[in-house]
């Protein structure tokens, strides 16, 4: 099957909100199909955030709920029960929603908590509340990485400068097309995830979202996702 008529099968199975047995046995066949290819798996993940994130557009407050249940059944078929951590049980996931949700707050709890390392791939960071828990968490020898956009490093009020002068490593992506990822791994075992980027807007203004999770398997694949861009970017 290719890329895009996986997509419309996943907007297909969110039209009711819910992922029937019939559905899930198509996203098994899926999985046959690519032979435990990460990327492809990978790829049709990003798919069902996007294909959610295009929906929470559209519908009201209760559907929203409903389409979060709905990415929560779709990542869990994608990532079935052999790739789930020992027990066979999958980590709780929490979702927020700005501006009603302290999204801001929120991240900076998780710098706060953080103990080894914190790897950070994010379109844009221009919120200095997040970039002064960064520089904390740093202070306190947390290993931190940046990625971000090249052109929006450039941007008025970006803290990407701030980052290199307090010895925060940083890549950017230097190309014509943008770095447009906004995730960040924390400790190899909290993933955040979503719309949001690090900005006031987004905190106060914006339509945005994100996720945290302790999903093992998905933790590993962006982390491997983000090593290849670190290299890349090199």
């Amino acid at each position: 099957m290719k890329d895009h008529e996986v997509k419309s099968l996943l907007q297909t199975t969110l039209e009711d909100f819910q992922l029937s047995r019939k559905e899930r046995g198509e996203i098994r066949d899926l999985l046959d199909n690519i032979s435990g290819d990460e990327q492809k798996r990978a790829l049709y993940r990003s798919m069902a955030f996007d294909v959610a994130r295009e929906a929470i557009g559209k519908v009201d407050a209760g559907q929203r709920f409903q389409t979060f249940d709905w990415l929560e059944d779709t990542v869990k078929a994608l990532h079935p029960a052999e790739n789930l951590p020992a027990g066979g049980k999958a980590e709780s996931a929490s979702a927020f929603f700005s501006p009603d949700d302290n999204c801001a707050g929120k991240i900076i709890d998780l710098f706060s908590q953080a103990r080894a390392s914190v790897d950070i791939c994010v379109f844009t960071i221009t919120d200095n509340r997040i970039a002064e828990a960064m520089e904390k968490a740093h202070r306190r020898r947390v290993q931190i990485r940046v990625i971000s956009d090249d052109e929006k490093s450039m941007d008025a009020g970006s803290d990407i400068d701030r980052f290199e002068r307090f010895g925060i490593p940083v890549r950017v992506d230097r190309s014509e097309h943008h770095m447009h990822h906004k995730f960040a791994v924390f400790d190899k075992n909290k993933l955040l995830t979503g719309s949001y980027n690090w900005t006031r807007s987004a905190s106060l203004h914006n339509d945005e979202n994100f996720l945290i999770t302790g999903d093992s398997g998905l933790i590993k694949i962006f982390t491997r996702m983000f090593d290849k861009l670190w290299r890349d970017f090199s």
